[in-house]
């Protein structure tokens, strides 16, 4: 169980942990070259790793038939806990047919690498369309969570897994911190309240304004970018978190603000996202998460506050996390200032916003976006980086 000074418990009440011991490693390794096995692509990995350090509980592995259908049509586990993205592990007919149930299953990583190990307790068809009209509200192959679910095989296998071993994350050794981490840092910072902020993108003025506000009601930010997959488009993650750095260096107070990474992949569901992105948050430790405009959203498939209304279908107390909503931010030519509708007298023309594809074309050709949107030292990474490709 989580410890009784965390300020908030787990999502279930409980942080899973699902990294094999000492016995159980042992015991793999030595059916690793006689267990069928099963190639993880980059989303199913992080899946993995997410379950195993509790990042997903309560989950302990990929979700079986009831927990899937369950969540594709109302957002709950068969529980009754809310959960919103269905967690799966979906293969070929070929892949799948000589894999027994009741059966151990070796697990691989792109690279062929032998990372954790399933026990099968399920094997079943789905229905593609539906999950993704329910999950992403639509069913267009162009949107890219949609384009993985077609991508997938027609059968998923559930049960729960074990990851081999915790290895320190390639690029960012420094800045995994694991939710039983986070939660020991929180206690011995005495936080008791802490914001997270989900991100995929390098920190602009807009969300350093949302940030400092939710900050100055809470005791600790937890800066928490996605370092998973995502769209081919997206700023790299070794670029962003240079960005975060100078940032947190530059602009926040230090003592109050952890900067760590989530190791998960990107669906771009939008509302279901929010509610998903809050509750991986919860297990963190957070009691707060910022839920700003267009949440985890792309293209034109979701409202612009969807990711917020999307909260109110909800019991506050069965989600457990106190969702922090802000308006849209812009730089306010009048106030000379960030602020949002809420807090500003300017008119339209007098407000500057700028779009991510505006401000990615602007990089490219090596032009700093205005101070107003970016900080200078931001910008400049994010030119060299973009002219670097």
């Amino acid at each position: 169980m989580s410890n009784q000074l965390d300020a908030i418990a787990p999502h279930g009440g409980e942080l899973i942990n699902c990294i094999a011991n000492e016995a159980e490693k042992k015991e793999f390794l030595a059916q690793a070259d006689t267990l069928p096995r099963v190639q993880l692509d980059g989303r199913a990995t992080s899946d993995l790793e997410m379950i195993a350090i509790g990042g997903f509980s309560p989950l302990r592995g990929f979700m079986e038939q009831k927990d899937y259908e369950q969540v594709v049509t109302d957002m709950h586990l068969e529980n009754g806990l809310p959960w919103s993205i269905p967690v799966t592990l979906s293969v070929t007919e070929e892949e799948a047919e000589p894999l027994k149930e009741g059966g151990w299953v070796r697990l691989d990583d792109p690279q062929g690498d032998f990372i954790g190990v399933l026990e099968l307790t399920q094997k079943y068809r789905y229905n593609k369309a539906h999950e993704a009209t329910n999950v992403y509200r639509t069913d267009e192959e162009k949107h890219p969570g949609v384009a993985v679910i077609y991508q997938k095989g027609p059968i998923n296998l559930a049960g729960p897994v074990w990851l081999l071993e915790r290895k320190p994350h390639p690029l960012f050794p420094n800045y995994q911190v694991d939710p039983a981490a986070s939660r020991a840092m929180f206690r011995d910072k005495g936080w008791r309240t802490i914001v997270g902020f989900q991100t995929r993108n390098p920190i602009h003025r807009a969300h350093e304004y949302i940030q400092k506000c939710a900050l100055e009601t809470v005791d600790g930010l937890f800066l928490h970018p996605l370092v998973g997959a995502t769209k081919s488009d997206d700023i790299p993650a070794d670029v962003r978190m240079r960005c975060y750095e100078i940032m947190i260096n530059n602009y926040f107070p230090q003592e109050r603000v952890i900067l760590a990474i989530n190791p998960a992949a990107m669906r771009y569901a939008g509302p279901r996202e929010a509610i998903f992105h809050a509750l991986v948050r919860k297990n963190y430790g957070c009691t707060h998460f910022i839920v700003g405009r267009d949440h985890a959203g792309v293209g034109d498939y979701y409202g612009t506050y969807d990711a917020q209304e999307i909260f109110n279908e909800f019991d506050p107390e069965s989600l457990g996390i106190t969702p922090m909503r802000f308006e849209h931010a812009f730089y306010c030519k009048r106030t000379k200032q960030m602020a949002t509708t809420k807090t500003s007298p300017s008119t339209p023309e007098e407000r500057l916003h700028l779009s991510g594809t505006k401000v990615r074309a602007m990089l490219r050709e090596g032009q700093l976006p205005p101070e107003e949107f970016s900080r200078p030292e931001v910008a400049q990474e994010l030119v060299k980086a973009m002219q670097a490709n």
